[in-house]
C-alpha cells in the first residue's frame, strides 16, 4: 500500500455560491482571504500600467482511495492552491500564474504577466468581456457538498462495493480494484470590467472494474457513480453488482465478418456522439475552419426530430454554472430546435474572431440534453434493442480515431450483436466506422433510457446505417 499528497497548481472547478466556508468543508483559505488576493493583484496590474487585468484565486483538496481484491492498495490526498493573473496592455494580452500567496510572489507573478503582455503580438479581438455581457446576478445553484469522510471509511466503502462484485458469481475471478474519491473546490476571480464572484462545488464518486473469466477468455467491465453530493451515490453493493453483470454479459465473445448495418449507442457512449457535436460547434473550431460544421448555424445538423437544450442552472449540475470562466453571464437556450443548430459555443475571443457575440460557454458547454421528439416513455433498452432489429449494440469504444475536420469517425469497438430485436452474442474486436456528419442526420431514435455523463444526458442513441469491420 503506497500514501502520498499532492500539492499541484490547478484551478478549481466552479461550483456554488458561498462567501465562507465551515471548518468541515476542508478548506484553508476563506473567500474573503481570496477577495484580498485578488484584487490586490488587480491593483498591482494597474500600477505597473495594464489597461485592463483579470485575476482568479483557487483552492482543491480531496481523498482518493482505492483497493483490490480485497486489500487496501493506494490513499491520496491532493490540496491545490493557485492565483492566476492576466494582464491587457491595449490589445496585447499576458497571464502567470503562482501557488505562492505572499504579497512579494503576486506582485513578481503580475509583473511577469504585464511583462509578456509587453512583447507580445498585438491582437484585435483580445480583451475582457463586454460590459453587457457580464453576469450580475449569480443564482445559488447547490453545487457544494463537502464529504467528511476519512481513509478508513472510504476504503470500507470501496471494499464494499469490491466484495459485492466478486461475489456476484463464481465467473468473476479477479479486479482491477475499487475506488472512493472526495473532491471539493473553490475560487474567487475579479477583472476590471466590473465582474466579481465565485463560488465552491464538490464531486464525488464509488466505481469499480470486475474481470470475469480465465485465460484468454477474460472479460473486463467497470461502473461508478458520480455526484456532487454523496448522500445521492448509488450504493456501493449496487455498483459492484452492476459491474459485474457487464463483465459477465461480455463472456463467450465472438468475432463476426464485416458488414454495414444499424448500431445502437448504449447511452454513456452517446453522450460522446453528443460531445462530437459539440466540439464541432465550438469556437476554436469555428473560426479556424477546422471542423465538418462550419458555417452550419440555422442549418440541419440532425434529423428534424432532435432537439439539444443547454441549462446552466440545474440544481446539483455537473456542468452547472452562474457565469463562465470569463465571468460572463450563462443562460438557459437551444442550441438544437428541430434538427437545426441554434447556437455555437462560444468564449469572448471566438467571438469576435467570428465577428459575434460570446454565448458564456469559455471552458465548455453546460448540462446539455439531447432528447428526439419521437421518444415515448416505454423506450427502454429492450425497446430499442426492438428498433434496431438486426445489428450491433455497442457498450465500449477504444481509441480517438475522430477527425473533426472532416467528420471521419473510426473506433474500436465492443458490444453485441442483435438478432430479432434480441441479443444474440457479444462481439469483440471490431471497429465501427462512419462520419460524424452522416451519423448525426443517420439517429433514427433516441432512448427514455436517459443517462447523466458529466454534463451531457442523453438516453441511447440509434443510427440508421455504419460499417463494421470485424474477421
Amino acid at each position: 500500500m503506497t500514501q502520498k499528497a499532492s500539492s499541484r497548481a490547478s484551478g478549481a472547478k466552479r461550483g456554488a455560491s458561498q462567501p465562507s466556508h465551515p471548518p468541515e468543508s476542508g478548506f484553508s483559505y476563506h473567500r474573503d482571504f481570496f477577495e484580498d488576493l485578488v484584487d490586490t493583484a488587480l491593483g498591482h496590474a494597474k500600477k505597473l500600467g495594464a489597461t485592463d487585468a483579470a485575476a482568479e484565486a483557487s483552492e482543491g483538496c480531496g481523498l482518493s482511495v482505492s483497493v483490490r481484491k480485497g486489500e487496501l492498495e493506494n490513499v491520496e490526498r491532493n490540496r491545490d492552491k493557485s492565483l492566476g493573473i492576466t494582464v491587457y496592455i491595449g490589445k496585447k494580452r499576458g497571464n502567470a500564474a503562482t501557488s505562492d500567496f505572499s504579497k512579494a510572489a503576486i506582485e513578481q507573478t503580475v509583473k511577469a504577466a504585464y511583462d509578456i503582455a509587453r512583447f507580445t503580438a498585438e491582437d484585435e479581438t483580445s480583451g475582457l468581456p463586454d460590459e453587457r455581457d457580464i453576469a450580475r446576478v449569480h443564482p445559488e445553484l447547490d453545487l457544494f457538498h463537502p464529504w467528511s469522510i476519512d481513509s478508513e471509511q472510504a476504503a470500507q466503502l470501496a471494499l464494499q462495493c469490491e466484495a459485492a462484485a466478486l461475489g456476484t458469481s463464481r465467473l468473476i475471478t479477479n479486479s482491477e480494484g475499487a475506488g472512493v474519491s472526495a473532491q471539493q473546490s473553490h475560487f474567487f476571480s475579479a477583472h476590471t470590467k466590473g465582474f466579481r464572484g465565485g463560488y465552491a462545488s464538490s464531486r464525488h464518486s464509488i466505481s469499480v472494474a470486475p474481470i470475469a473469466g480465465k485465460g484468454d477468455q477474460m472479460q473486463r467491465d467497470a461502473w461508478y457513480s458520480s455526484m456532487r453530493d454523496a448522500a445521492e451515490l448509488a450504493r456501493p453493493e449496487a455498483v459492484g453488482r452492476y459491474a459485474a453483470e457487464r463483465a459477465l454479459a461480455r463472456l463467450k465473445s465472438r468475432k463476426i465478418p464485416t458488414t454495414q448495418c444499424p448500431v445502437l449507442f448504449e447511452s454513456p457512449l452517446a453522450a460522446g456522439l453528443l460531445g462530437g457535436f459539440v466540439q464541432a460547434v465550438s469556437g476554436g473550431a469555428l473560426y479556424r475552419k477546422s471542423t465538418f460544421l462550419a458555417d452550419s448555424l440555422g442549418k440541419p445538423a440532425f434529423p428534424k426530430h432532435i432537439d439539444v437544450a443547454e441549462d446552466p442552472h440545474l440544481r446539483k449540475g455537473k456542468g452547472s454554472a452562474p457565469f463562465d470562466e470569463e465571468g460572463v453571464k450563462t443562460q438557459a437556450r437551444k442550441v438544437v430546435a428541430g434538427g437545426r443548430v441554434e447556437g455555437y459555443f462560444l468564449s469572448t475571443y471566438s467571438a469576435r474572431k467570428l465577428g459575434m457575440r460570446t454565448t458564456g460557454n469559455a471552458g465548455g458547454s453546460h448540462n446539455l440534453i439531447l432528447t428526439s421528439r419521437h421518444t415515448r416513455p416505454g423506450d427502454d433498452l429492450d425497446a430499442m434493442l426492438r428498433k434496431l432489429g438486426r445489428g450491433l449494440f455497442v457498450t465500449e469504444l477504444m481509441g480517438q480515431g475522430v477527425n473533426y475536420v472532416t467528420g471521419d469517425y473510426s473506433r474500436g469497438a465492443s458490444g453485441f450483436w442483435v438478432e430479432n430485436g434480441r441479443i444474440a452474442f457479444p462481439v469483440e474486436e471490431i471497429t465501427i466506422a462512419g462520419n460524424l456528419k452522416d451519423m448525426l442526420m443517420g439517429i433514427e431514435a433516441v432512448g427514455a433510457d436517459a443517462y447523466n455523463y458529466g454534463a451531457k444526458t442523453v438516453g441511447s442513441i440509434l443510427i440508421n446505417r455504419m460499417k463494421v469491420a470485424g474477421s
